[in-house]
């Protein structure tokens, strides 16, 4: 049950930082399905219909809260080796939503059309015509590689582990049994190895990257041997 304002926890006059932090909050709480703003105003010490007069509807709420998080990201600049610039946007991209879990599935699904997301996203896509693949090819790598990025972060945030299980269940000494690749596997799926699995994913991808570039008879991609 919500329990009721208590207008003297109002800490100081609201603010658009103020209530984004506090969002923050109480989503990773609550969860996105249990999010409201009612239980916003509660976190604040405030009405509801005062977190309205800066936000029409919980919808422009969260493009905030999305425009946000795509604003504290960067394109690094040109002066790095391209491989490495793609590194560092998807590390950074992943970062910033696993630092948000309960959060991520609704980044990772936003269409991202609002001024300072589509300034990023510009930004990336830029980034990939660098790498002179010609326009096409960039498009579809960035694509692909969003695809992969996209995937694990809703692997590691409210993926596989995260998810409903089976009814039936199967005890460890039948699994070793009966599934010996599955309970031989298990181990390099716990949380502990995920960045070491996206790591490898990352690097065949830009190996790859790399040599296509070499193949149509264009200069290598800088850094294209370094790891990081």
């Amino acid at each position: 049950m919500d329990k009721p304002i208590n207008k003297k926890r109002a800490r100081g006059k609201l603010s658009r930082d103020r209530i984004e932090t506090s969002a923050f909050e109480v989503i990773e709480r609550e969860g996105l399905s249990g999010f409201s703003m009612r239980k916003l105003a509660q976190a604040l010490g405030c009405e509801a219909m005062s977190i309205y007069h800066h936000y029409p509807s919980q919808a422009h709420l969260f493009e905030a809260l999305v425009d946000k998080l795509i604003g504290e990201l960067e394109i690094p600049p040109r002066d790095l080796p391209w491989r490495q610039r793609v590194r560092n946007v998807l590390h950074g991209y992943r970062a910033m939503a696993r630092k948000y879990p309960a959060f991520a599935p609704f980044i990772v699904t936003y269409r991202m059309n609002s001024p300072k997301c589509l300034k990023w996203l510009d930004g990336v896509i830029g980034l990939f015509e660098d790498g002179g693949f010609g326009r096409e090819r960039s498009a579809r790598l960035f694509r692909a590689v969003g695809y992969y990025l996209m995937g694990a972060i809703l692997d590691e945030t409210a993926g596989y582990a995260r998810g409903p299980s089976s009814v039936t269940k199967v005890d460890d000494e039948q699994l070793r049994s009966d599934f010996p690749n599955v309970a031989a596997a298990g181990p390099y799926f716990a949380p502990s190895e995920f960045d070491k699995t996206f790591e490898m994913g990352l690097e065949m991808m830009l190996d790859e990257m790399g040599l296509e570039v070499a193949g149509n008879g264009h200069a290598g991609l800088s850094g294209a041997g370094q790891k990081p």
